[in-house]
């Protein structure tokens, strides 16, 4: 089945030409069916990117999802047109009402500010305690992953000495969890950051538990309330080039830029990236829609609560 996504949003013409199905709208009201309700706060800066990027990974499933993007009030993104942001983008005000069975709140680049100096730090905080009532299951991701911890357990972010960057080797430490159904012993996770969550803040919190960990970036996912909420460290959406765009973006900007690590063949840009993560990828976002969210969620879309 596929994904059922707002009329002329760009992702749709990108995705059929990789022969992914989505349908819009306009098709999609033919059938007869109760759509799984996704809500993407998307608060990367390129956000159609981002789009895409994960609407390819949400894709890769039997069941129908209708996608609802959010956007903040209390910020105005500068690097996405307008006309873009109005035409598929709705405030929280006017999803708050609603109940959604999935939601994904990206990461941002605000890596190195207090949360409380984030401009629109009251609003997101507004934004984590209505999805524990409205929505079934949560993911968080990157910079959303340690807002999350930070505001529902006070579990601080700490700088890292250089920015955590490639694509690293990581273990789940509970692979009999739905999650990791059909995973490897070792799977790899992009990573790209200036801050982390540390192992030892977490196991004071009974509630969190560490699921996946990698000897060399550390803390790689966190589960709570049996699954209502996941914190990703890092970005299995990412597209093969991505970090590559990042590493020739800021070449030559600044001095503290080193090569992404296990990311190139032979570590050599030139010979281009050599695409390690996405068969897990795929396999993590199928195994959150199939395991916690479709398998939990309530037939009747209100009784989410």
């Amino acid at each position: 089945m596929p994904l059922r996504l707002p009329d002329r949003l760009p992702a749709i013409e990108i995705l059929k030409r990789e022969n992914i199905f989505v349908m819009d709208d306009s098709r999609a009201h033919m059938q007869d069916i109760r759509p799984l309700r996704i809500a993407v706060l998307n608060l990367m800066p390129l956000k159609i990117t981002t789009e895409t990027d994960l609407v390819r990974l949400l894709s890769n499933t039997p069941l129908q999802l209708e996608i609802s993007f959010m956007k903040l009030k209390s910020h105005t993104p500068k690097n996405t047109p307008v006309e873009h942001m109005m035409m598929f983008y709705k405030e929280f005000e006017e999803l708050r009402t609603q109940k959604f069975d999935g939601m994904i709140i990206t990461g941002a680049p605000l890596e190195t500010i207090p949360f409380e100096e984030v401009g629109y730090w009251d609003e997101m905080q507004e934004i984590f305690d209505w999805a524990r009532t409205h929505v079934t299951s949560t993911l968080y991701i990157c910079w959303a992953a340690q807002a999350g911890l930070y505001h529902f357990y006070g579990i601080p972010k700490h700088p890292l000495a250089k920015k955590m960057f490639g694509i690293f080797p990581t273990v789940p430490l509970e692979p009999e969890l739905s999650i990791f159904r059909g995973f490897d012993d070792v799977f790899r996770m992009p990573q790209s950051r200036h801050t982390e969550v540390r192992r030892e803040d977490i196991n004071e919190v009974g509630d969190l538990e560490i699921i996946a960990e990698s000897g060399e970036s550390g803390v790689s996912m966190v589960m709570s309330r049996g699954g209502r909420e996941f914190f990703i460290t890092g970005h299995l959406e990412y597209a093969p080039d991505t970090l590559d765009k990042e590493y020739r973006r800021d070449l030559g900007k600044r001095d503290d830029v080193e090569l992404p690590r296990h990311y190139y063949f032979e570590d050599d840009p030139e010979k281009g990236p050599r695409v390690t993560w996405r068969a897990h990828a795929n396999l993590f976002f199928s195994n959150w829609i199939n395991y916690y969210v479709y398998q939990e969620t309530p037939f009747n879309i209100e009784d989410i609560g």
